[in-house]
């Protein structure tokens, strides 16, 4: 996609996130996952960790992470009501594929926050490398992301946090602009 460093700038001033709900198929097939999965890797990582994991969940076993996302939303609300558990199952099914980003922080000396920060970097290379495969990507968290339960019907790990859910599809329509940060209020120059 990207022939020259002008390309991948133009890319990178412009990148927008793809509504997971608006994505349709085509999506990525095996190898493109791998393909993108590879890209990810190669983020900064401090000490070489890999405090980092991939979990593709494919369209076949949709059905049955919907009911997991359902079951553990089930026991954290009792009387969670037909338009939750409804928005539940829309979340496990939107978009034609899915990626979790797990954060798996190793035993080092290297803090674990560095190890986290390591992981957001991963996710945002896979979204960069979705849309270099000629695919829009979005990257999702809310209460599934922070659910011991959902966390636990991945296979976590001890220490193991969801860095996110990221929707990987081809876009139904032109990507929506959102309002950015004016530079001069996120850029500061040190002085002693």
């Amino acid at each position: 996609m990207f022939n020259d460093r002008s390309s991948l700038a133009a890319y990178l001033a412009t990148r927008r996130s793809g509504k997971p709900r608006d994505m349709v198929a085509p999506g990525p097939d095996a190898q493109q996952v791998a393909a993108m999965v590879e890209v990810a890797a190669r983020t900064p990582d401090h000490g070489k960790l890999a405090p980092w994991r991939f979990i593709d969940v494919p369209a076949g076993a949709r059905g049955e992470f919907a009911a997991m996302l359902e079951a553990a939303y089930r026991a954290e609300k009792p009387d969670a009501g037909r338009l939750e558990i409804e928005a539940i199952r829309q979340f496990a099914h939107q978009a034609p594929a899915l990626i979790v980003v797990l954060s798996s922080p190793r035993d080092s000396h290297i803090p674990v926050w560095e190890q986290e920060l390591s992981a957001g970097a991963a996710t945002m290379n896979l979204i960069h490398a979705a849309h270099a495969e000629g695919f829009v990507a979005g990257w999702l968290t809310g209460w599934a992301a922070f659910s011991p339960a959902v966390l636990a019907g991945l296979g976590s790990r001890a220490g193991e946090k969801i860095a996110g859910f990221v929707f990987i599809g081809s876009p139904s329509r032109d990507l929506d602009e959102r309002p950015r940060p004016v530079v001069a209020d996120i850029l500061s120059s040190w002085s002693a």
